[in-house]
């Protein structure tokens, strides 16, 4: 069994607005997951309630032993006195990383809505099961131009990995940078994707492609089919919406056992969502 786990934590966002890095470890280590794909991972900015934010990149990486981290930083915007102030995402593998790739999204102008940039990390994993790519995306929530951009993207990434996979690469030598690192033909993309079920976006992102590239399925289709998605923004509100999703590659269809939201309270507004492998 492959346990992976999606959470935009908002920058360690408690419930009274402040941060604190070391409840989202105590919450990761609860759910014991093999993957963990995380949004929102800040340093450099102030909590919500004005105190200090931290460093939720350092705190992270130090509090998860028995991972190995990468981490993609989306926003990178000087602050006061000097220090940087950083916005991305960090993904954890109890399994080798065989490589990091950090793709950034589309940033197409649109000056009538705020927005910043975003970005896809993806990792190549040696796990029991074969090479399996988990990418970890933030995508756009004020634009749907740039929404529908940054799908696009990724959906020019998944040809590009599945024309590599496919293909025999050609190395140099073992050990210099031109080596042949493998590329999964096999891949989980998990989120925050800022996109409701029915939207467009979602759509375009589960479209056939009109080659041989693995189209994308949606994993919470797959384990309860003809159920509506469960809400994963906004549970313990008035107005639960989707915005979390899972979607695996055609191959790893087959092997979607579950998909849950983890309906426990905490400070952010989304809810962490755990998808298993068989």
């Amino acid at each position: 069994m492959l346990r992976l786990l999606s959470w935009n934590v908002q920058s360690a966002r408690t419930a009274n607005g402040g941060a604190d890095w070391q409840q989202i470890v105590r919450s990761l280590d609860r759910h014991g997951a093999d993957v963990v794909c995380l949004q929102e991972v800040g340093s450099g900015f102030p909590a919500r309630d004005g105190s200090e934010g931290g460093d939720g990149f350092t705190a992270l990486a130090g509090g998860l032993p028995g991972y190995d981290s990468a981490s993609a930083i989306a926003l990178d915007v000087a602050g006061p006195g000097g220090c940087r102030r950083r916005l991305g995402c960090m993904s954890f593998s109890r399994f080798p990383i065989v490589q990091v790739l950090r793709h950034s999204l589309p940033w197409p102008s649109d000056p009538g809505v705020p927005s910043m940039p975003r970005i896809a990390l993806e990792l190549t994993l040696d796990t029991p099961s074969g090479l399996l790519r988990v990418l970890n995306a933030h995508l756009e929530y004020f634009s749907d131009t740039q929404r529908l951009a940054q799908v696009e993207r990724l959906r020019e990434l998944q040809q590009e990995a599945s024309a590599h996979a496919r293909a025999a690469r050609t190395g140099l030598d073992a050990d210099g940078p031109f080596a042949a690192t493998p590329r999964a033909l096999g891949a989980v993309l998990l989120g925050d994707f800022n996109m409701l079920p029915g939207s467009p976006s979602r759509q375009r992102l589960l479209a056939p492609f009109d080659d041989a590239t693995p189209a994308w399925h949606d994993a919470w289709q797959l384990a309860a089919p003809g159920r509506p998605h469960a809400p994963t923004v906004g549970i313990h509100g008035d107005d639960p919406f989707t915005f979390d999703y899972a979607f695996v590659s055609a191959g790893l269809a087959p092997r979607v056992r579950s998909v849950r939201i983890d309906g426990a309270p905490g400070g952010s507004d989304h809810q962490p969502l755990l998808l298993e492998l068989n």
